[in-house]
Parts: structure tokens; C-alpha cells; sequence
């Protein structure tokens, strides 16, 4: 049907964006790495998990009062994204604490 053409897709410039990527200090929607290239230590890296995290669960209470206040500048559709981001997140942490206690639970089992 195509002959052989395979069509490129800039998916990057075809995501609409949204008030929420420049709202305050809420983080950006778009995939990025949470840790720095340089990062050391596992500590640091799951600190700045649970700081994003903790960013990411408050803005849809921080959105929602600007909505209930009147803002112009927030609408319902950002509030939405905004609890739907903080619920992707609270199951990924899950996930993630899951499988660094498994990892522990294995490590505990090797015998020396």
C-alpha cells in the first residue's frame, strides 16, 4: 500500500501543551530523567523521587483552590491532568518500592 514507506512522525512537536507545563513550580509532564547524569548514590536518587513526588501530589489541591478562587489562569481541564498525573505517580512509586523490597528480600537470601 505504502511501497516501502515507512512515515516519520515528530511526536515531540505534535504534543499539545498545556497551561500546567508553565503553571508555578509544578514540574514538567514531558519525559524527562528525574536524576542527574552524575548522580552518585541511590539515596539521593530516591530522595529526589519522594520530593517529586510530593510536588506532583500537591498541585492538584494547589490548582484546585485557584480554580475555587476564580483564577483565569486554571481551568478544570488542568486540575483533571493534574490529579491524573499524582495518581500515574503514587502507582509507580508503588511499583518501584515493591521491587527495591524484593531486590532486598533476594540480597538477604544469598548465602555467603
Amino acid at each position: 500500500m505504502f511501497n516501502g514507506y515507512i512515515p516519520r512522525y515528530d511526536l515531540e512537536a505534535r504534543i499539545q501543551h498545556s497551561k500546567i507545563d508553565s503553571w508555578g513550580n509544578i514540574p514538567s509532564a514531558r519525559m524527562n530523567r528525574v536524576e542527574e547524569v552524575g548522580t552518585a548514590d541511590f539515596s539521593s536518587v530516591m530522595s529526589g523521587l519522594v520530593e517529586n513526588l510530593n510536588t506532583t501530589m500537591e498541585a492538584p489541591d494547589n490548582l484546585l483552590k485557584e480554580v475555587m478562587m476564580g483564577s483565569e489562569n486554571v481551568d478544570v481541564h488542568d486540575v483533571m491532568t493534574a490529579m491524573s498525573k499524582a495518581e500515574l505517580s503514587v502507582s509507580i512509586a508503588t511499583t518501584i518500592t515493591g521491587k527495591v523490597i524484593q531486590a532486598y528480600d533476594k540480597i538477604m537470601q544469598l548465602q555467603i
